[in-house]
């Protein structure tokens, strides 16, 4: 048996993975906490960790695997011509090894400062500006504090290109 990546309709994971697991394959949807915001308010909600795609335990030599593009919400499975292409199993370990209790996979980078470290930019049109950390933000950036102009300025950069001042 070995793992298969599957492409679903668009929004269409969650009824993809409804229909397979009803049919008795075995599917694997990984899923992260995404921050959403509607309506002035922000929640967390569960997402696809890789939108319109899915994987697939099967044995393809017994399964009827064919059934598996007509399925409701599945769009294809990824071929290398006829056959379906194996995903290594190291993948689908490491990917489930980054799970959570609640079967989430955290992706967010954490910076490792404090606010009111004093920080500087290492990359882009700020590179090697000093200033003060002030928060991280949810989609990989920091808000530091510049001063720009003889006024202080927040500006949110790429948690990348922050270092500690030397």
């Amino acid at each position: 048996m070995r793992w298969y990546v599957v492409q679903t309709h668009a929004l269409g994971e969650n009824k993809a993975l409804f229909h397979l697991k009803r049919q008795g394959f075995e599917a694997y949807l990984p899923r992260y906490l995404k921050r959403r915001r509607h309506a002035r308010k922000t929640d967390w909600v569960p997402a696809p960790l890789f939108p319109r795609y899915m994987f697939l335990h099967m044995d393809t030599e017994r399964s009827r695997w064919l059934s598996v593009r007509s399925t409701i919400g599945v769009s294809q499975l990824v071929c290398n011509g006829n056959q379906p292409a194996p995903v290594p199993d190291e993948i689908i370990e490491s990917i489930r090894d980054r799970e959570s209790e609640a079967g989430l996979i955290d992706i967010r980078r954490e910076a490792q400062f404090n606010k009111g470290d004093v920080v500087q930019v290492m990359d882009g049109p700020l590179c090697e500006r000093v200033g003060l950390f002030e928060c991280d933000t949810d989609d990989d950036r920091v808000v530091i504090l510049l001063d720009l102009l003889g006024r202080e300025v927040k500006v949110k950069v790429p948690i990348e290109t922050v270092a500690a001042y030397q």
